[in-house]
């Protein structure tokens, strides 16, 4: 594979960051919250955030899996599908995930 069709897979495995009152404290620790691909492991996703957001060096990265959930809208149930967050601290200047926040 050529460089440029690994840099692409890349931006791919991180989806969004996940903001939550808890996210949000970690990112005072140089920590912040993406959810990711399910299939994508450590290496892969420390290169994939250096990729994002250069200038910036992943220290540790911590991966969760979460089930999915059962909801229900009056008779009818479904399933909020699984998926996977993981926590990147890093080292350098922190980065701003939200415009003015």
């Amino acid at each position: 594979m050529s460089t440029k069709h690994k840099r692409s897979e890349l931006f791919n495995l991180l989806k969004r960051p996940i903001v939550t009152e808890k996210s949000t404290q970690l990112n005072e620790l140089n920590q912040y919250v993406f959810e990711v691909v399910k299939e994508a492991n450590k290496v892969e996703l420390a290169k994939a955030f250096e990729l994002a957001f250069p200038g910036r060096k992943v220290t540790h990265v911590r991966l969760a899996k979460i089930g999915p959930k059962t909801r229900r809208v009056g008779r009818k149930t479904g399933l909020i599908p699984a998926r996977k967050k993981a926590i990147f601290s890093i080292e350098g200047d922190p980065i701003e995930i939200l415009p003015g926040g």
